[in-house]
């Protein structure tokens, strides 16, 4: 079963419903809630889940914006070594255009910190394929099926 979490943090400058934007453009059915981080209320965390279903937006950005070969580093570099998962980075502000990009660090104001996470490392695998498939020369080499990631 593939878990999709999503966080990023609302800084004094933003608005809740600004960071709500930035992550539901890349993850339009994550549902999200909002915790408060001080006592002011002006600082806070937007945090959310999805599942499988959940990720067909940011997989079709990733042929749109043709970052595949990027995502598949992001996602081989933030592989756990204790559980099937991984975890990376997006642009906030990028995500709040509807774009999609990866941060090489953590922004000034926060990034969305993404992690999913499957029953088996198998699955983890056919889920990253059908995320990120083998490229050559920045051509797919195959595209998986979506059912192909949970039906085994």
């Amino acid at each position: 079963m593939i878990e999709v979490r999503v966080s990023a943090r609302v800084n004094p400058t933003e608005t809740e419903a600004k960071v709500r934007t930035a992550v539901q453009s890349i993850f339009p059915l994550a549902d999200l809630i909002y915790n408060k981080t001080d006592d002011t209320g002006l600082c806070g965390m937007v945090e959310g889940t999805t599942g499988l279903e959940g990720l067909r937006h940011f997989h079709l950005l990733l042929r749109e914006e043709e970052i595949i070969d990027t995502a598949r580093t992001q996602f081989e570099v933030g592989m756990s070594r204790n559980a099937p998962s991984t975890s990376f980075r997006i642009s906030k502000f990028v995500a709040f255009v509807g774009r999609l990009n990866f941060p090489a660090d953590e922004e000034p104001l926060g990034s969305l910190h993404v992690t999913i996470s499957a029953g088996s490392s198998f699955e983890l695998q056919r889920l990253m394929e059908w995320l990120a498939p083998p490229t050559e020369k920045g051509k797919i080499l195959f595209e998986p099926d979506i059912e192909d990631v949970e039906s085994t």
